[in-house]
């Protein structure tokens, strides 16, 4: 399958993008960037230098994703999603001075297979979201968050658990830490604040 970038999008020579990629209108990806096989780059995205993303990653129109962030395979990013890489941002030093790239260190956000992050949702480095794990459309998440945890608010908090398919899942009636997908019959185990799914 070809790589498909439209003609108005920015794609530095040194990035690597997988077969089957394509890369929408005004989408930028900078110098060194990595990108899997099968991934959707919409409109207006941005991928900083150096960033990893994994195989058939959806970054919605608008997604900022700063360096040196690390996507795996299955990652979705919401439209005007936005992963930070500053733990303390200051445009200049305490003396005045304009801060350039050697003045501060880059963190980053770690998103983990199959994990999602809803529209306008702010993913504050350091940070790591766990694999297939659903922040809601605004959150702001300044914790790590579990593998299947689904959280909301600002700041972002567990208000449930999903499955796979991305579904919220429901407690098992006489079975406590028991959770079960209703669309695909999946079970999981909650132990000591994480979910284990079963084999």
């Amino acid at each position: 399958m070809a790589i498909k970038v439209r003609p108005t999008a920015q794609v530095d020579e040194t990035a690597a993008i997988g077969e089957g990629t394509t890369v929408w209108d005004l989408a930028q990806i900078r110098e060194h960037a990595r990108l899997g096989r099968g991934c959707v780059v919409g409109r207006g995205a941005y991928v900083g230098p150096g960033v990893r993303i994994g195989d058939h990653v959806k970054l919605q129109n608008h997604a900022l994703v700063y360096e040196p962030a690390v996507l795996g395979d299955g990652v979705f990013v919401g439209p005007a999603a936005v992963l930070t890489n500053d733990r303390f941002p200051r445009s200049v030093d305490p003396e005045g001075r304009l801060k350039h790239g050697g003045d501060w260190e880059a963190v980053a956000v770690e998103v983990a297979e199959g994990a999602s992050l809803g529209a306008r949702s702010v993913c504050v480095a350091p940070v790591r979201i766990g694999r297939w794990a659903l922040v809601a459309a605004g959150a702001v998440v300044i914790r790590d968050v579990p593998d299947h945890a689904l959280v909301a608010g600002v700041p972002a908090r567990r208000i449930g658990w999903v499955g796979r398919a991305g579904v919220r899942l429901v407690e098992r009636e006489g079975q406590p830490g028991v959770w079960e997908c209703p669309e695909t019959g999946a079970l999981h185990d909650e132990r000591d604040g994480r979910l284990v799914a079963r084999v």
